[in-house]
């Protein structure tokens, strides 16, 4: 039984897809396809359900996953060890990232470009998902990192503050805030409000701070996307509170307005706080390790992290 079947298998499961799994290794989708059946006709099961989709694992394909996806894991950490050793600062592989949308595609990229300029045979796998599904996506293996607002502890993560993004007031321009150089935050008092779903941090932190400062805003949208949020103060809807890094393409276009908030408390200081997460009981391959390295400012060469508060290279999406 080859390895590559069971790396195949693995990249099927992590993307519950015959197509992204098969473009993860680099082979057509009726490749991907047979090597999977081959490994179910050896074993004498089924290990996945194709009737449903996305792809199910059946329960032998449970445990048969969790199986295959440490001894590949191993495997590859294993021989990337020794290519980097016989190279020197050789760097191969792949690291899977996922991240909120609202870090930023553009200054993702940056990251992207340059780990692979400086480690021209590695490669960085990134996805954008809901920040639940970004937790769930690092502990179940499919991601090496994780970049996540607002962390908290998990039993199975190692979790490493990243930067803080200071949050703004963003208004139309129309609105009377527009022309203020700041606005303190007991005058957003009965303002009609733009809002994050309730279920998220961001929208916990932002109501712990109003309430705190004895605010009340009229809530008249929810989403739990930062873009449908800006599209609904560009109507005007009303007004709202975002990292000011997600803010940054609409400034530049005119479309809104980023007011900064003054009469904060220290406690109660409106910042997004940001965080890489992994696995806390694993050890990270050498390609990962470089690019969370990278993101933290410690390899020669890297971007860095950015200043407190400030990230003006960020320009997208969700919280």
């Amino acid at each position: 039984m080859q390895f590559e079947s069971l790396k195949i298998f693995c990249d099927v499961v992590r993307w519950a897809s015959f197509s992204r799994g098969a473009e993860e290794s680099g082979i057509s989708q009726s490749s991907a396809s047979q090597a999977v059946h081959q490994l179910e006709v050896r074993l004498g099961i089924k290990l996945i359900d194709r009737s449903k989709r996305p792809l199910v694992l059946t329960t032998a394909g449970k445990v048969y996953y969790e199986g295959c996806k440490e001894l590949v894991g191993r495997y590859l950490e294993l021989e990337n060890r020794v290519k980097s050793a016989l190279g020197g600062e050789k760097v191969v592989g792949t690291v899977g990232v996922a991240s909120i949308y609202s870090v930023g595609m553009h200054h993702m990229s940056e990251y992207v470009k340059g780990f692979e300029e400086r480690f021209p045979e590695a490669s960085v796998r990134l996805e954008y998902l809901h920040p639940t599904r970004v937790i769930e996506r690092v502990i179940d293996g499919g991601a090496d990192l994780g970049l996540i607002s607002y962390p908290r502890k998990w039993p199975e993560l190692t979790v490493i503050p990243w930067r803080e993004e200071a949050m703004m007031l963003a208004v139309h321009p129309s609105h009377r805030f527009a022309a203020r150089s700041r606005v303190d935050v007991r005058e957003l008092d009965g303002e009609a409000f733009v809002a994050f779903d309730a279920e998220l941090s961001i929208r916990r932190a932002i109501d712990r701070t109003l309430r705190h400062h004895d605010v009340s805003v009229e809530v008249v949208h929810e989403f739990d996307n930062i873009e449908n949020l800006k599209r609904a103060v560009e109507i005007p809807a009303g007004i709202s509170i975002l990292p000011e890094p997600s803010l940054a393409r609409e400034v530049r276009a005119g479309t809104l307005v980023a007011v900064p908030i003054s009469g904060q408390d220290a406690k109660y200081r409106l910042v997004r706080p940001l965080a890489i997460v992994h696995r806390r009981n694993e050890t990270l391959d050498v390609t990962a390790a470089r690019f969370l390295e990278l993101l933290a400012g410690k390899a020669p060469g890297g971007p860095g992290p950015e200043p407190a508060g400030r990230a003006k290279r960020v320009t997208a999406a969700t919280a």
